[in-house]
């Protein structure tokens, strides 16, 4: 699966990147997605105050772009479990990167 074109992101490759992660929550869930596959409700405690419906909007979109996979188990009951793909795995490495960086200038960044 492919990054979904979104406008801005055709040329610009921090576009691109930004495009992924646009959302509230969706770099959260990378994170706890990075540590290992989650279940919907473990995710949604994972990040109190977002919604049900707000969460599978965001995990669908992670979906689409290719950096999250999401697997159904044929049990009684059903199991879904959300993972990152080879794409989500490096998607988080850069964003490791970038946290690095957040971490270092915290307090000249932070009004």
């Amino acid at each position: 699966m492919a990054l979904t074109r979104r406008p801005g992101a055709d040329h610009c490759g921090v576009a691109a990147a930004m495009s992924v992660i646009d959302g509230k929550w969706k770099v959260s869930l990378l994170w706890a997605l990075g540590l290992c596959p989650r279940r919907f409700g473990e995710l949604r405690r994972m990040a109190p105050g977002i919604s049900e419906k707000v969460l599978a909007a965001q995990l669908r979109e992670l979906e689409a772009d290719g950096v999250v996979h999401r697997e159904v188990y044929e049990e009684v009951p059903p199991r879904v479990e959300y993972s990152l793909t080879p794409l989500g795995q490096d998607l988080n490495g850069a964003l490791a990167s970038l946290g690095e960086w957040g971490a270092r200038n915290l307090l000249q960044v932070t009004p």
